[in-house]
């Protein structure tokens, strides 16, 4: 069964996240969002608006692309 893309952006999200050494909290924190929202963020149980994503890429530091790069 082929994701969705807001479960591939989720798990790209999860990646970088990882590959930064930031804890899911930290990163929700950065965010301003709770935790129980990141982790449906991530899983891709939550459909993300464009400022939502806008602050995860803040928090991580990355270019915008980046999240779509799967």
């Amino acid at each position: 069964m082929e994701q969705t893309i807001q479960q591939k952006v989720g798990k790209r999200i999860q990646e970088i996240r990882t590959k930064k050494n930031i804890s899911q909290q930290d990163l929700a924190s950065k965010c301003n969002f709770e935790k129980s929202n990141m982790s449906r963020l991530e899983n891709g149980n939550a459909n993300a608006t464009l400022s939502t994503l806008e602050k995860v890429c803040n928090a991580l530091e990355i270019d915008y692309v980046e999240l779509f790069k799967f």
